[in-house]
């Protein structure tokens, strides 16, 4: 298993994590459940590979990260009392996800000769944000990309950190970096309530 595979990995888990207690939140019955949390986990995949060409997507030609999302999901369920008692949890477990996808996304540029600076920001950036903006329009929501804090911007960042450094750092420096940089920015965000100004506010406020 390479550095890649355990990266895929890492986002799968926290973010079939995020989108399965999403969907508990939401009320929705066990089958939405399983659909949020598969979709949050593999849809930012999915569409990266429509996208650069490749079909089927890897999530259909290899159900591995189907069924850790399902597993995923499962535990969620019969924990969810726990989990739901810790602060902030689902947006600790998209954090990760976001971290560890925007990563295995600016990699797969590299790995597919894509190695200019846009197209690498942007298969990682798709491959981070795609599955949650798929979750909150599932359950009706603004996804979460446009009004929260510091989100797309957290992945594109990290994204051109690995640009200019994957040919100076050693091995998988680039990728640990890149996964790190989006995490610490998110979450500082998160913690500091961070967010990108919004057009309109400070005329909404005077009426």
């Amino acid at each position: 298993m390479n550095v890649l595979n355990i990266f895929e990995i890492i986002g799968t888990i926290a973010f079939a994590a995020a989108g399965a207690l999403a969907g508990i939140q939401k009320k929705l019955d066990v089958f939405g459940v399983f659909m949020l949390a598969l979709t949050t986990a593999v849809g930012g995949g999915i569409i990266r590979d429509v996208f650069i060409g490749i079909t089927p997507p890897t999530a259909f030609v290899f159900p591995m990260f189907t069924i850790i999302s399902l597993i995923t999901a499962i535990i969620a369920c019969f924990s969810y009392q726990w989990l739901n008692k810790l602060n902030n949890v689902i947006l600790i477990c998209d954090a990760i996800g976001l971290g560890a996808f925007t990563a295995a996304g600016a990699n797969m540029a590299f790995i597919y000769e894509y190695n200019r600076l846009f197209l690498t920001v942007m298969m990682a950036v798709l491959t981070g944000v795609g599955g949650g903006v798929i979750r909150d329009i599932f359950v009706r929501d603004i996804p979460f990309i446009f009004h929260k804090e510091v989100y797309a911007v957290a992945s594109i960042i990290g994204a051109v950190g690995f640009f200019y450094t994957k040919p100076l750092l050693p091995g998988n420096g680039s990728m640990y970096l890149c996964f790190f940089v989006t995490l610490l920015i998110r979450i500082v965000c998160m913690k500091y309530n961070i967010n990108l100004p919004v057009l309109g506010a400070k005329t909404k406020d005077k009426k």
